[in-house]
C-alpha cells in the first residue's frame, strides 16, 4: 500500500437471509459530499483487491464501497458457492441499499462500478430490480466464459444431475489476467483468492447472462462498456451484443487493445481510468437520467414482441407444424392429467389454475394422466409461480410489520384474488387484523373463495366479493379504507397500461398516506412462444398472449400512482417478481 492510498474501514453488513458478508469502506476525504461508489470484484477474488482503483480514480469527494461476495475473502461460506446466482444478486441489491442508507444519500447519487462475475451479477440486478443508481461502469463482463473443452457446459450440467453439488477449479493464471507484473505476482500468492467455484454458480452464470444479454432492451441505465481486447477468459460477441441492447440514451463502449482479461488490473489501466473517470464526471455534472416509460405499451421492445405474437405460426411452417402437435397432444393425451384438464376448462390464466398449482399434487385420470401432471407442474413457469406465492406470503407479513410499526391498523385489499389462497395462508397465525376483502370478477372464484374463508374460521373479519379490479372510482370507494392493497397476477395478464394506471389510481384514491401495496411483475418470461400459441386464457379460451413489462415500466406505473417502492424480491429464475411500496402524502 503506498503512502497515497485510502485506508479503509472494515466491517460487516448482514442479507436478508442472516449472513454477515465482509465490506471495505473508504469514507470521502471531503466533506458534504454525495457522491458514492460501489464496487464489485471479479470471480475467485475478494474487494482488497480493489484498493488500487480507489487510489488511481483519484475522487477524493467521493465514498466507496466494497463487499467480499459470499463464499469469497473474508466473507463466510464454502469457497466459490452461493444458494444461486439468484442470492447473489439479491445481495447485490441489498448491499447497494445498504451502502446508500449508511452514507444518507438516495440511490440516484450511487454509481457502480464491477468486473467479469460481478459485472455479470451487477448488469442482472439492473434488470431484475430496476434500480434508481446514477450509472453503472461493467469491465469485461463474463456473459459466457470461455471454457476451451467441447460440450463442457452439457456435461457439467449432467454431472451436477447425477453427482450434485460439486466444485470447479478455475483454469486462469495470473500471467493471462493482466501484463502487469506485480498484479501477476498477487494474484498468485494472495491466500483469498478463491480458485473453485460451484457448479451450480457456473451454470447459472451462464443461463442469466444469456437471458440478460437477449433482453438488454430492458435495461435503461446510464452504461460505461469496457471490453478487453485480447481477453483470454471470455467471449466478446455477447458484450457488444448487449451494449447493443441496451436502451439507455447515455451509453459507451470501449475496446481496449492489447487488454487482458483483469481490464482495472492491466499494465495500462491508466487508459481505462480516464474514460472512467470522464464518465463519471459527466453524470455527476447532470441531473439523474430517468427513462420515460408513459408509451411503453406501444413503443418499446416488449410491445413489439406482444404485437408478434399475437400472429399464430403458418399452418404448414416448422414452427406452425410444431405447435399444431403440441395441441393436438395436450387435449387428446395431456387431459389425462387433471391440471391441463383444468386450464383448458377454465383458462391457463385462471384462478382455479393457479389454485391447482399452488397445491402442487399431480393428479390425473390415472398413472399416465399423473405422470404428465407431475410434469406440467413442475414447468418452470409453474414453478415461478409457487415461489412467487412464498415471496408474497414473505411480502404480505412484512407489510403487516410495517403497518404496525407505524401504529396503523391492518386492513386489507385483494383487489383479484382468484381463490385467496395465497392471501390467506400468508395472514395464518397473524394478530391484530382488522379487516380482509378480497374480490374477484369472477363468480366461480368468489365462490371458491368465500368457502375457504368459512373452513379457516375467518368469516368475522373476512369477506370475498365480486369486484371489478380497474374501477377507479369503486376502488376509491371502498369501505373501511384499506391500509394494505395487494394486486398478485392481474397485471401481466393485460398488454395496455390504461386499465392498469386506473387500478392503481383507485388503490392510491383509498389507502392513506404510509399506507402500503404489495404488487407482482413479470420482466421475462422463457415459454412465451409456447403459452401464445398452445395454451388458452379464461377470456373465452383465446390464446394466451401475454406482454412482459420490465420491472423499470410496472413501477414507473406504481410510482406515478402515488407510491414509492421500498423492497423487493425475484425469483431464481428472473420471472415473476414481488415488490412492497408506501403511500406518499397526497399531493
Amino acid at each position: 500500500m503506498t503512502q497515497e492510498s485510502r485506508v479503509p474501514e472494515e466491517s460487516h453488513f448482514i442479507t436478508s437471509d442472516n449472513t454477515e458478508l465482509f465490506f471495505r469502506y473508504w469514507p470521502a476525504q471531503v466533506e458534504n459530499t454525495k457522491k458514492v461508489m460501489v464496487l464489485f470484484h471479479r470471480g475467485h477474488e475478494h474487494s482488497g483487491r480493489l484498493q488500487h482503483i480507489v487510489d488511481e480514480l483519484k475522487m477524493p469527494d467521493t465514498a466507496f464501497y466494497a463487499w467480499d461476495a459470499r463464499g469469497h475473502g473474508n466473507s463466510p461460506g464454502e469457497r466459490g458457492y452461493s444458494p444461486s446466482l439468484g442470492r447473489s444478486v439479491q445481495d447485490v441489491e441489498e448491499f447497494v441499499r445498504f451502502a446508500a442508507q449508511q452514507s444518507n444519500v438516495e440511490m440516484s447519487d450511487i454509481i457502480v462500478i464491477a468486473q467479469s462475475v460481478g459485472a455479470v451479477l451487477v448488469s442482472t440486478w439492473v434488470h431484475d430490480y430496476a434500480p434508481k443508481i446514477r450509472g453503472m461502469i461493467l469491465a469485461s463482463p463474463a456473459f459466457k466464459v470461455k471454457l476451451y473443452v467441447p460440450f463442457a457446459r452439457p456435461g457439467l450440467a449432467l454431472m451436477k444431475h447425477f453427482r450434485g453439488l460439486f466444485f470447479v477449479n478455475s483454469y486462469v493464471k495470473g500471467k493471462y489476467l493482466t501484463h502487469d507484473p506485480e498484479r501477476v505476482a498477487s494474484f498468485n500468492q494472495d491466500p483469498l483468492i478463491t480458485r473453485a467455484i460451484a457448479v451450480n454458480i457456473l451454470l447459472d452464470l451462464y443461463s442469466t447472462a444469456e437471458r440478460i444479454v437477449a433482453d438488454a432492451q430492458a435495461i435503461t441505465v446510464p452504461t460505461q462498456l469496457l471490453i478487453s481486447g485480447d481477453d483470454f477468459v471470455v467471449h466478446r460477441s455477447p458484450q457488444t451484443r448487449f451494449f447493443d441492447g441496451l436502451r439507455s440514451t447515455i451509453k459507451e463502449q470501449h475496446i481496449l487493445p492489447g487488454f487482458y482479461h483483469d481490464t482495472l488490473g492491466e499494465k495500462d489501466r491508466e487508459l481505462a481510468f480516464a474514460k472512467m473517470r470522464s464518465f463519471i464526471d459527466s453524470l455527476y455534472e447532470r441531473s439523474p437520467q430517468r427513462h420515460d416509460y408513459s408509451q411503453e405499451d406501444r413503443w418499446s421492445g416488449s410491445a413489439d414482441a406482444y404485437r408478434e405474437l399475437q400472429i399464430q405460426p403458418k399452418r404448414f411452417s416448422p414452427q406452425g407444424l410444431y405447435y399444431s402437435a403440441l395441441r393436438f397432444g395436450m387435449k387428446k393425451i395431456g387431459t389425462q392429467s387433471a391440471g391441463v384438464r383444468l386450464g383448458f376448462e377454465t383458462g391457463f390464466d385462471s384462478g382455479s389454475t393457479l389454485d391447482y398449482v399452488y397445491r402442487n399434487q399431480a393428479e390425473g385420470n390415472n398413472a399416465l394422466g399423473r405422470f404428465i401432471d407431475r410434469g406440467y407442474l413442475d414447468s418452470i413457469g409453474w414453478k415461478g409461480i409457487r415461489m412467487r406465492k412464498v415471496h408474497l406470503e414473505q411480502t404480505i407479513k412484512q407489510a403487516i410489520g410495517l403497518l404496525h410499526e407505524r401504529e396503523m391498523p391492518v386492513r386489507i385489499i385483494d383487489i383479484a384474488a382468484g381463490h385467496g389462497r395465497y392471501v390467506l395462508d400468508a395472514l395464518a397465525g397473524e394478530e391484530r387484523i382488522e379487516s380482509i376483502l378480497l374480490r374477484d370478477y369472477s363468480d366461480l372464484n368468489v365462490e371458491k373463495g368465500q368457502k375457504m374463508i368459512a373452513d379457516r374460521g375467518l368469516a368475522d373479519i373476512a369477506r370475498f366479493e365480486k369486484g371489478n379490479a380497474f374501477d377507479r372510482s369503486d376502488l376509491a370507494s371502498l369501505e373501511p379504507k384499506p391500509t394494505l392493497g395487494i394486486v398478485s397476477g392481474l397485471y401481466e395478464l393485460f398488454p395496455e397500461n390504461t386499465d392498469i394506471k386506473a387500478s392503481l389510481a383507485g388503490l392510491a384514491d383509498s389507502i392513506p398516506p404510509g399506507g402500503v401495496l404489495a404488487y407482482t411483475g413479470q420482466p421475462w418470461h422463457p415459454q412465451l412462444k409456447m403459452i401464445a400459441y398452445a395454451l388458452t386464457s379464461h377470456r373465452d379460451g383465446i390464446p394466451w398472449v401475454m406482454r412482459i413489462r420490465s420491472q423499470g415500466e410496472m413501477d414507473a406505473l406504481v410510482e406515478e400512482a402515488g407510491f414509492e417502492k421500498v423492497h423487493q424480491l425475484v425469483d431464481e429464475w428472473g420471472i415473476f417478481t414481488v415488490s412492497l411500496a408506501v403511500r406518499r402524502n397526497h399531493g
